[in-house]
């Protein structure tokens, strides 16, 4: 009697097995970036997943020239296309995946001034996968939190968020701070931080040191200028 239901993240129909749309609405909803800097941030996200994309390069150009000089920035027909190609490109197979229990799961975090990214993936054949995008703004209090304690905060949310699919399994854990690992072993700890400690306990992590410019997905998703909130 049921016609369609979520499944293990995927909708399960008389269509067969597709996406769930809400694990990809962050991107597929994504305006055209109207700056420089919000260019290269989405070109340094697709580009961390171009082995998938044919002929990237071409299909990126129109992005790419908003990079030289005395260029006027406009939506022209070129830019446009180019931005709606690759966004298709990014919520859809190969990039995006159904999970693989047998495999560890791998969480790129990070954090912006104003908001939290986070990626669940996986690789498979050594090459990495999107399982679900995943961003929320902070809160008044959360604003005024340090740069460590806002990089920990992007890891808490992430592992709350994808709780289902991580308990019980193998997780690799990628954020640009390396005081997180100072921070796991500080015994002198605010409340929080003890409450935070003591949820990364219940997984099997770790935690691995990566810098922003490596960390392009997640670094993407925390600095869009309008994140869609989740919880």
């Amino acid at each position: 009697m049921v016609k369609q239901g979520i499944v293990l993240g995927h909708l399960i129909s008389s269509k067969g097995i597709e996406v769930d749309k809400a694990k990809i609405d962050l991107i597929s909803k994504l305006p055209p970036s109207t700056s420089v800097k919000g260019v290269r941030s989405f070109l340094g996200h697709a580009r961390f997943y171009r082995r998938f994309i044919k002929d990237f390069s071409k299909i990126s150009r129109p992005l790419c020239n908003r990079f030289a000089k005395d260029t006027a920035f406009d939506f022209n027909t070129d830019y446009l296309h180019a931005f709606n190609s690759l966004k298709q490109l990014l919520t859809s197979a190969p990039i995006i995946t159904a999970p693989n229990w047998s495999l560890p799961f791998e969480l790129m975090c990070d954090a912006s001034d104003y908001a939290v990214g986070v990626v669940l993936g996986q690789r498979k054949e050594k090459l990495p996968h999107v399982i679900y995008y995943a961003s929320r703004t902070l809160n008044d209090a959360q604003l005024n939190y340090t740069t460590t304690e806002k990089e920990m905060l992007a890891v808490i949310f992430a592992l709350e968020k994808f709780r289902s699919y991580l308990i019980g399994s193998k997780v690799i854990v990628y954020t640009d701070h390396g005081a997180l690992k100072y921070l796991l072993a500080k015994k002198d700890a605010k409340p929080r931080l003890i409450r935070w400690v003591l949820l990364l306990q219940e997984f099997d992590l770790d935690i691995r040191d990566k810098k922003g410019a490596e960390n392009v997905v997640a670094y993407h998703l925390s600095r869009l200028p309008h994140v869609q909130d989740e919880e």
